[in-house]
């Protein structure tokens, strides 16, 4: 079996179940800090209940941490662990060494970002960062409005009820690109269509992409 059977089953599954779109791409989080923390929190979380109200509480309390430089600053004077209520060391070491890395990098903004992750070497500089693996960098561009494909729980079950045969990582997210390629699907779009779908009842993981909410954040519905 062959990657394009495998996407040729991913195609059928998808406009049996979620029909001919369109599905449009939808932007993350403006705030950096916001787009940084997220991207860590995410990982391993039920994202309703944990990460978004602790990403939206960042917000509300350094609404001027919206650049990279800012959200440095502030969570050099200390409060960061206060402020995400948490004090899980690995994330918090993590998101501060992302924030240092893209400080380095001249990154100050979610275009900037979205931008540089594009250069040779940003993708290998961000894995070298303790804590962080494929699906987080996938993650951190989705929420800035890359064509990113993070595959998660629900894109996996997706997968596996399309008989997709493929089921590393790097495999699965080929797929999903390709098949929103095939069917002229924003790739964005599709994997937002897909985890609402699958997310319907069963709650897990955040999408790899959300609108935003009100408040300047992220709304699931």
């Amino acid at each position: 079996m062959t990657i394009d059977d495998d996407v040729a089953k991913l195609a059928k599954h998808v406009r049996s179940t979620l029909g001919e779109g369109p599905f449009l791409r939808v932007d993350g989080w403006q705030h950096m800090g916001a787009v940084i923390c997220d991207a860590v929190l995410q990982q391993a979380r039920h994202y309703r209940h944990w990460v978004l109200p602790r990403v939206e509480d960042l917000q509300s309390a350094w609404p001027d941490a919206r650049t990279v430089t800012r959200f440095r600053a502030r969570a050099a004077e200390g409060e960061l662990s206060a402020v995400l209520r948490t004090t899980n060391r690995t994330k918090l070491s993590a998101i501060v060494a992302i924030t240092d890395l893209l400080a380095r990098s001249r990154v100050e903004t979610r275009d900037e970002l979205r931008a540089w992750l594009q250069k040779d070497g940003s993708r290998s500089a961000l894995l070298a960062v303790h804590g962080v693996g494929p699906k987080t960098v996938d993650y951190l561009g989705s929420l800035v409005g890359g064509a990113h494909v993070a595959v998660d729980v629900h894109l996996r079950a997706f997968a596996r009820q399309a008989d997709v045969g493929v089921t590393t990582y790097h495999q699965l997210r080929r797929v999903y690109e390709e098949t929103a390629d095939r069917l002229g699907h924003d790739r964005g779009g599709l994997v937002h269509a897909v985890w609402n779908h699958m997310s319907a009842n069963v709650g897990a993981q955040p999408p790899a992409s959300s609108p935003k909410n009100t408040k300047g954040g992220l709304d699931i519905p």
